[in-house]
């Protein structure tokens, strides 16, 4: 060991050693768990909401379980989402406005075709058979 008071006692410092050897790595990383279900959910959620953010719930859950990130099943559980909220709230409007007014159409062109009787008439701009409509 050597004395820092004396002078004499002094050894240089050893030069730069060369950097530890890298740890070796393992296999190469297999595929993500979950990847492909990601995508498949994601490519589903524009046309079958309810299926395609239940798979991208799982595909996420498996891709966390192995410590990966899944962007696919992230994109689909949101883009499913709020197209299924879009069409809960379209069908919503649709029953609530648009199909009683398709019913009053419906029940106006019946009673119309009663009084007219069998044959084909042109009922508010729309040609009518009233045959078909009152057998």
């Amino acid at each position: 060991m050597t004395d820092p008071q004396n002078p004499a006692d002094h050894t240089p410092p050893p030069a730069y050693s060369a950097a530890p050897p890298a740890a070796p790595s393992g296999p190469a990383a297999g595929p993500v768990p979950g990847k492909t279900l990601g995508i498949v959910a994601f490519v589903l959620s524009f046309f079958m909401q309810v299926i395609a953010l239940i798979l991208g719930i799982v595909a996420l859950i498996q891709s966390r379980k192995a410590g990966a990130k899944n962007p696919w099943a992230v994109a689909a559980i949101i883009i499913s989402s709020i197209l299924l909220v879009v069409g809960v709230i379209a069908a919503i409007v649709f029953f609530a406005v648009i199909f009683p007014t398709l019913m009053q159409a419906t029940e106006e062109v019946v009673r119309q075709c009663q009084q007219l009787g069998g044959g084909v008439y042109e009922i508010n701009g729309v040609m009518v058979d009233c045959d078909q409509i009152l057998s």
